[in-house]
């Protein structure tokens, strides 16, 4: 696929379409209208296929198909080339097939937002930063995530309602986009920097203290017209972080630089031809790692992003804090929701705080949420708290600790407990919100939408960020599409504080960055127990003979991030007998082998595990139950088949289980009929898996069900009769299911259904049934099907039909 869509094939297709524009008179229209598309989408599908991404199966379906398009086109022209002028017959027919061709090329381009995509791909190489802007309302965000989970919707609904929460992108570094004329400057030197001779190999540097709006700037040059004509859209971000994996960065620079896949052998003539190239690397640590980053190759810039000046002074700009107007500005913007001081309100108090936070953007931004809301007594607290706190030595991040530590002291204690939570998760990684809400379920004792309601209060603080993942749409998306975001200074702050104190009397055993092994210091207190309740362990491949013995008596939550292809578990994990929530995420480009699952044997208080990029092991009837787990979470799995054996009671193994969550399993073809007898099951949810074809039979035993979540499943191709038969169904989610054409015929008896999510689904007619589903208030669709639920929409009290906008298109895998 990849030598269709990137090589020399659809150059060649684009040839001869233009070739038939010029000696077919009836197609000539028409193949120039295809080869000005193709030539125009190609560079960007071959951008995401040499990005060195391991793309998903959903995606992959997509392209796979899309390439199947091409190579019908390839063989059209070839037969209308060949084609006499005189045999009007052929032609006439000729052209019917080539405007067809034409309608499912225009739908995929136009409805699939490639250009999104190949951003998201690279993104997801360099720690998956870049995200699409989203509706800032508040009413938006319910509609989002208002269907996250059924239980509980009402109070989840006035968590929304009393906070004004915010999703957000990370192009917006955390708001710093209000930096004023001083981020005017700052792109203006770097560019004068920039643009000098690029006939060589040169290195440009941005600098500054943490919380400075370093990275602010970086991504304005990345998305800077100017920029972008001078290096002919060649630009490439990159996240290096703390602990990078050097093999994975270089692969893609070197991709981007050569227009070499060095993962298909396939070299991308497009890249090759354009000579100026910039890399911008952000968040480098040190010179080391600069320079196994680098290639000497002429025509490239490599911009980098630190604290310290690694290009050397003369080629660095340093970002300048923030004069005292734009501090002011920036203050007031979280602490009152405008620009300047409102009526009535202390402006001394106002620019005491503010010059307490010494230009730091990160700093007045923080310390001015802290303080939104609060009485002037207040503030005048937090001015002695602030004077207080700053340490003497006035350098770097030191300065921006102590105000940030200064501004928690107004958390609760259980707030503060959850912020301090979050330095259990790698550095510049997205963290998937229902992982988070697991942790603060388990740790705290919360409900979902109690400790949803903390997240929120974080982010309307700014110590956290909530971003949307593109890939799942621009509209309507709900819980599982919500990812967290941190700065990394707020999350040192959180790691500085869980980590005083001696080892084996710390809440929280953390490790701050990636590493070959466990932490020297944790070996050196093994010989007492620790008595952490939070543990997360971030490394490489992992053998049995990289573990020590670890006694976590108190361990509650396990958190395992690594990045490799095999990982040995650790066997202390078979005497960690509270553990409640077990999280493996696998960071790599591929799917881990897990070794030693026997460790499962003792973890009978196990309430919440998410396994993502994983070999799933097979069940046998012999598999040890986990009585008590509740949400079972399977993320860019194999599944092998772990689930189709027929000798397997899948209700045996998973008594309590409440929440089923698939998502990216692309080998996933049928769920197991006994999963039927999960009598417990609230909510399913099996969404972009491409091979799925039905469910089983018998859903009518599920009387707990609430959710049913069927998103991007395109081969799936019907519902059975006995959903019709549950009871408590509120939330069913069909949308992009592009095989699927009907609901079941008594689907009216669905008395308890309140949502139905079906944009970009094929469905040709609405049951008459219908009619009788006296409690459903939403239904959204495509504008094509609204006239379906018209007679519906009639009988229907208070239901609102509403026509959604198309994340993106795909019709064209309807042949």
């Amino acid at each position: 696929m990849a030598e269709l869509l990137g090589g020399e094939v659809v150059t060649e297709l684009v040839k001869q379409l233009f070739a038939v524009s010029d000696k077919a008179f009836r197609c000539r229209s028409i193949a120039k209208s295809l080869a000005t598309m193709i030539q125009d989408v190609q560079p960007t599908i071959t951008e995401i296929l040499y990005s060195g991404v391991e793309v998903s199966e959903h995606r992959q379906v997509q392209l796979r198909m899309f390439s199947e398009t091409l190579v019908k086109c390839k063989k059209l022209t070839d037969k209308v080339l060949k084609c006499h002028r005189w045999n009007m017959v052929r032609q006439i027919y000729h052209v019917k097939k080539m405007e067809d061709l034409q309608k499912k090329i225009s739908r995929f381009i136009q409805g699939l937002p490639l250009h999104i995509l190949a951003d998201v791909h690279h993104l997801r190489a360099d720690a998956e930063v870049r995200l699409d802007r989203i509706d800032r309302n508040c009413d938006s965000l319910h509609e989002k995530l208002g269907s996250m989970k059924i239980r509980g919707s009402e109070s989840m609904r006035e968590v929304f309602k009393m906070a004004d929460a915010t999703v957000v992108t990370d192009d917006d570094d955390g708001g710093f986009q209000n930096l004023g004329a001083g981020l005017e400057l700052g792109k203006r030197k770097v560019k004068e920097l920039l643009f000098r001779s690029s006939d060589e190999a040169r290195l440009v540097g941005i600098s500054g203290m943490s919380g400075s709006g370093k990275t602010t700037l970086a991504r304005e040059i990345e998305r800077d017209e100017e920029i972008r004509g001078h290096f002919g859209n060649m630009v490439l971000f990159l996240i290096v972080s703390q602990s990078p994996n050097v093999e994975e960065l270089r692969s893609l620079i070197w991709g981007f630089l050569t227009g070499y896949d060095a993962g298909s052998g396939v070299a991308h003539p497009e890249s090759t031809g354009q000579t100026r190239k910039l890399v911008i690397l952000d968040d480098v640590w040190t010179r080391e790692s600069l320079d196994q980053l680098m290639f000497n190759i002429p025509g490239t810039s490599t911009l980098v992003v630190s604290r310290s000046k690694l290009a050397g002074t003369r080629a660095t700009y340093d970002v300048e804090l923030l004069n005292k107007d734009e501090a002011l500005s920036l203050f007031c913007l979280s602490a009152f929701n405008q620009k300047s001081v409102p009526p009535g309100f202390s402006k001394s108090l106002v620019q005491q705080v503010v010059g307490e936070c010494k230009g730091l953007p990160l700093s007045l931004k923080v310390v001015g949420a802290s303080l939104k809301n609060q009485s002037e007594k207040y503030w005048e607290g937090a001015v002695t708290r602030l004077s207080k706190g700053e340490p003497a030595d006035e350098t770097h991040e030191s300065r921006v600790f102590a105000q940030i530590e200064a501004s928690l002291e107004n958390l609760d204690l259980k707030t503060r407990d959850c912020f301090l939570e979050l330095g259990a998760f790698p550095e510049d990684k997205k963290i998937p919100l229902d992982v988070l809400i697991n942790v603060l379920v388990e740790l705290h004792d919360l409900e979902d939408t109690s400790a949803f309601a903390v997240v929120v209060d974080l982010a309307n603080r700014n110590l956290l960020t909530l971003v949307k993942d593109p890939r799942f749409g621009a509209m309507y998306t709900s819980y599982y599409d919500i990812f967290v975001t941190q700065h990394d200074v707020l999350r040192d702050v959180a790691l500085r504080l869980s980590n005083r104190g001696i080892v084996n009397r710390r809440e929280r055993l953390l490790m701050p960055k990636r590493e070959s092994g466990l932490p020297r210091e944790w070996e050196r207190s093994n010989d007492e127990p620790y008595n952490a309740r939070v543990v997360s362990i971030h490394t490489e491949e992992m053998t049995e003979m990289d573990w020590f013995d670890m006694e976590l008596p108190k361990a509650e939550v396990l958190i395992l991030n690594f990045s490799s292809e095999k990982y040995v578990l650790p066997p202390f994990i078979a005497r960690m007998g509270r553990l409640r929530a077990l999280v493996i995420i696998n960071n790599g480009m591929s799917s881990a082998r897990l070794h030693d699952f026997s460790i499962f044997t003792n973890m009978a208080n196990l309430r919440s595990l998410w396994l993502e990029r994983v070999h799933v092991p097979e069940l046998f009837s012999s598999t040890v139950p986990l009585k008590n787990l509740h949400k079972l979470s399977l993320i860019l799995c194999k599944l092998n088949n772990s689930f189709v054996q027929t000798q397997v009671d899948i209700a045996q193994i998973f008594p309590k289980l409440s929440d089923l969550t698939i998502d990216h399993c692309g080998d996933l073809v049928e769920l197991p009929s006994t999963i039927c007898g999960i009598t417990s099951l609230n909510s399913i949810s099996i969404t972009n898996c491409p091979r799925i074809k039905e469910l089983p039979k018998h859903l009518s035993k599920l009387k707990a069900l609430q959710l049913l979540r069927l998103y991007a499943c395109p081969e799936l191709k019907s519902l059975p009769v006995e959903i019709c038969e549950l009871p408590r169904l509120k939330y069913v989610d069909i949308s992009q299911c592009v095989s699927l054409y009907s609901l079941p015929e008594e689907i009216g008896k669905v008395r308890t259904l309140e949502k139905i999510d079906m944009r970009d689904c094929s469905l040709l007619s609405i049951p008459s049934s219908a009619v009788s589903l006296s409690s459903l208030r939403h239904v959204i669709c495509d504008s094509d099907a609204l006239s379906m639920w018209e007679e519906v929409e009639k009988a229907v009290p208070g239901l609102r039909v509403e026509a959604a906008e198309k994340s993106f298109s795909l019709d064209w895998l309807d042949e």
